[in-house]
């Protein structure tokens, strides 16, 4: 043992959790002296790290926690992303999560950035025990407009769930004709771990769409913009006039 180097050391801790991973740390110390000290508090970070993002995450439980409580076991988050757009669908998101479910990272998907929602994606699909989605198209927005298309969204993802929740957790709105008990949490994807579920789900699956449509219609530059308002889009559309995936009742305006 006393022939191990620093390198081999790290590696006789790797795919330990931290905790198990500082309780062979300090016994080594015993052999190895200050050699170890670099790596102890290289661990001693981590746990800190890992301790305060543990602690967010179950700030962002409390809703569920009550939820629990109160008797319900499948909780729904729901979430939307695509109201603004000028351009594309509006998609839903519907999400329960195991009531033990611990996911290092997630959090309102307006506060990460592509490369961590998309590993979040992932992870959620992974641990959830139900993801269902909601697809309203372009169409649709216009002709009934986007707030009932939003909420139509929301229920067509409610309806693809393989599971059926007895509570819906549902950012800022409440569906009607639906024969569940809701709760309306306004800013609720930055409150609620189910709802912030969602809203990756969503922008994930919204933002693969439309990277999709800029192949088809590449001098839009959906890929980068999403089919928001930005004023690269909106001389686009000035230039070239509108698509088939352009909402007539939003670009009206910027068509000459």
């Amino acid at each position: 043992m006393k022939s191990m180097t620093i390198k081999q050391i790290e590696q006789s801790i790797e795919g330990l959790d931290i905790d198990k991973a500082l309780e062979k740390l300090y016994f080594l110390k015993s052999e190895f002296g200050d050699k170890v000290d670099r790596i102890i508090e290289k661990y001693e970070k981590k746990k800190l790290k890992h301790e305060k993002e543990l602690n967010r995450y179950l700030g962002m439980c409390e809703f569920e926690k009550e939820a629990y409580q109160r008797g319900f076991s499948m909780i729904a988050g729901i979430d939307e992303v695509g109201r603004g757009p000028l351009a594309g669908p509006v998609v839903a998101a519907a999400v329960i999560l195991p009531q033990d479910a611990f996911i290092e990272g997630l959090n309102d998907s307006k506060k990460l950035n592509e490369n961590q929602r998309e590993r979040l994606f992932d992870v959620i699909n992974d641990k959830a025990l139900g993801v269902g989605l909601g697809i309203v198209d372009e169409k649709q927005i216009d002709e009934i407009n986007i707030l009932n298309a939003t909420k139509a969204a929301m229920k067509l993802a409610v309806q693809n769930l393989d599971l059926s929740p007895d509570i819906l957790f549902i950012d800022s709105l409440r569906l009607d004709d639906i024969h569940i008990v809701q709760n309306s949490i306004v800013k609720g994807d930055a409150k609620s771990v189910s709802i912030a579920a969602a809203s990756i789900v969503a922008k994930v699956t919204r933002d693969r769409m439309l990277k999709e449509m800029d192949k088809e219609y590449p001098m839009y530059g959906f890929s980068k913009h999403k089919g928001y308002g930005t004023s690269e889009h909106i001389e686009a559309i000035k230039k070239y006039g509108i698509c088939p995936i352009h909402r007539v009742s939003f670009t009206k305006n910027f068509v000459i």
